[in-house]
């Protein structure tokens, strides 16, 4: 299981008035209030959200009364997956958060691309998901999902996310992407570089931006090649002490597929995320991605699940939700 302890990383260093800081987080215990949030267009992805939300009700405890389903064949025009109604629900799902909650996020159905304007990503291209009144509304950027669901938590909330749609690698923007070895990527910035980062880590925890902008000024200026600028920002301002997980369909390059289950569409990810915990109730993150994986490689999918958190994380421990 997580300890439950706060968990730091990276050099100590000396912060205002003398004291000595360092970047931290917190694990969830996953024992607080619980919510859930499916959004599912298509036929596919409204059985996707249907069958997350019987799946969370019996391997993880949720109650129905604090899942709420977004479908674009609800009889309810407040529960179709619009650009408005995702984002106002995407904020119940994160209201009034505290330590060791649990809340879980599910979409399937389009994912896409758009130029990135604000340069935290190495491809030059941000994440997006299409609401059902996209061509009318927008679509919504995975920086404002961040904003919205990984932002405003404290340490030892939980958050964990399962994007089953095209180009969903980093949809929630969660800056520690994971090997199925359980080693990051890419280089562990935050943890090795120098008080520029902890000076912009910790303005972002306090929500002060100008001082995020200030402080990641000279790691760009430092930083040689956009690809390790983009690594730069993106660990500078969206490392989290909150404990956000997602688990998505595919790389940020890649599209994810549909499969056939009884008979009844689904999205791919989808059933493989289920499919391998019903097999295996317990098992580490490391262990789960493999799993996904394996299910997808057997099914004939050439898609590649990744995984993401908000922090340096241990990927031997349990997932839970």
């Amino acid at each position: 299981m997580p300890p439950a302890q706060q968990q730091y990383y990276g050099p100590p260093m000396q912060g205002p008035n003398q004291q000595t800081q360092q970047p931290f987080f917190q694990y969830s215990q996953c024992t607080g209030k619980k919510r859930a949030l499916c959004s599912g267009q298509l036929n596919g992805c409204i059985n996707d959200a249907n069958n997350l939300k019987a799946f969370l009700m019996s391997h993880f405890g949720y109650r129905e009364e604090n899942i709420r389903l977004l479908t674009d064949d609800s009889r309810d025009p407040s529960r179709w997956p619009t650009r408005r109604n995702i984002l106002e629900h995407m904020q119940w799902l994160v209201r009034d958060a505290q330590p060791n909650d649990s809340f879980f996020f599910h979409y399937s159905g389009h994912g896409g691309q758009t130029k990135d304007l604000n340069g935290d990503e190495a491809d030059g291209y941000d994440e997006v998901i299409y609401p059902v009144d996209h061509q009318a509304a927008g679509h919504i950027v995975d920086d404002l999902m961040h904003d919205i669901m990984v932002r405003p938590l404290p340490p030892g909330c939980r958050i964990t996310a399962i994007f089953d749609s095209c180009h969903s690698g980093s949809a929630l923007d969660l800056p520690y992407v994971y090997s199925t070895e359980g080693k990051i990527k890419e280089p562990n910035i935050a943890a090795e570089a120098g008080m520029g980062v902890m000076s912009a880590v910790t303005s972002y925890a306090r929500g002060d931006i100008g001082g995020v902008f200030r402080s990641v000024t000279g790691l760009i200026k430092t930083a040689s090649g956009s690809s390790q600028k983009a690594e730069q920002y993106a660990r500078a301002t969206k490392t989290s002490p909150a404990d956000c997980i997602s688990f998505s369909g595919c790389k940020d390059s890649q599209t994810s597929a549909d499969t056939q289950v009884a008979n009844r569409a689904t999205g791919a990810m989808s059933f493989a995320f289920v499919q391998a915990l019903k097999r295996n109730p317990r098992q580490s993150y490391q262990q789960l991605l493999l799993s996904i994986r394996d299910i997808l490689r057997n099914g004939g999918y050439g898609q590649k699940p990744q995984l993401s958190c908000s922090h340096p994380m241990d990927t031997n421990i349990m997932f839970i939700a």
